[in-house]
């Protein structure tokens, strides 16, 4: 795998850098201005060809619909989990199976001026909440996984952030916090070794619907390899409304140029292994 590559000479902590150069909106922005230099040079067929590609790739990734046809074709995402489609997993059962519910780290903000002190981002806060929520519905207790990502300031880790919050906003402290994981792949690698030293042998995995490939593919690899029968089962977030097609799936925005963002970016890490 490309991941393991990348670990076994070092650069590692180049991988945000090498995703920047080939994911958009670079490499349209190159294609731009590479059409534009044909078309001076009198080139114009490949010129015009290029700007017009260049161009209709920075429109069509800053729609909702190309976010959805991307998603589909790349990552299409395991339903969301129903409470009343696996009451089976409940472990007021006897001799249950132990299950875990496990929330994986999205970044956190070494400082927020407006709470005076370290933050999670929207998309952790947002994989947070669910896991406490299902954790209150269910009984299971909850485990947080993240560190310090690569090229980050030093500081509190995610999982010290997380557990704090968890704890004084929402009174519901996390069982478990993994706090040295700096990707998915570390995610698992440290997590899945702590669960199994637990007894658990079910995880609840909570992560956007985006990630959720890329982070069962983690830890189910992790779980073969230490020979621990660990069934994981996805428990996505952040998943779009399904519904008809319309005119405003068409038009530009912000919040759409992220989300094909990340769903290429997702589909890139699963390519290299990650």
């Amino acid at each position: 795998m490309i991941n393991g590559w990348f670990a076994e000479v070092g650069l590692s902590g180049w991988k945000a850098v090498i995703g920047a150069l080939v994911l958009p909106p670079l490499p349209l922005i190159a294609l731009v201005l590479l059409g534009a230099v044909a078309v001076h040079k009198r080139r114009r067929v490949l010129g015009w060809t290029l700007l017009l590609l260049g161009c209709f790739g920075l429109y069509f990734l800053a729609t909702p619909a190309a976010a959805r046809l991307l998603t589909a074709a790349l990552l299409p995402s395991p339903p969301a989990f129903s409470l009343s489609e696996d009451e089976l997993l409940r472990q007021n059962r006897p001799n249950a199976p132990s299950t875990a519910i496990v929330v994986l780290g999205a970044g956190r903000r070494q400082y927020s001026p407006e709470y005076g002190m370290s933050n999670l981002t929207p998309a952790t806060i947002e994989r947070l909440r669910f896991g406490l929520w299902l954790s209150r519905q269910t009984g299971w207790p909850v485990g947080y996984t993240g560190g310090i990502g690569y090229s980050e300031e030093p500081g509190p880790s995610e999982a010290e952030i997380a557990s704090r919050i968890a704890a004084s906003e929402f009174q519901h402290p996390l069982r478990w916090t993994e706090e040295r994981a700096r990707d998915t792949t570390e995610n698992a690698a440290l997590m899945v070794p702590l669960l199994r030293d637990a007894g658990v042998r079910r995880v609840v995995l909570v992560t956007h619907g985006y990630h959720q490939p890329r982070a069962l593919r983690a830890f189910k690899s992790v779980a073969a390899r230490i020979d621990w029968p660990i069934e994981f089962i996805p428990a996505p977030v952040g998943l779009p409304a399904s519904g008809p097609w319309e005119a405003g799936d068409f038009l530009p925005g912000g919040n759409a140029f992220l989300n094909s963002w990340l769903v290429l970016h997702e589909a890139l890490g699963l390519l290299a292994g990650a």
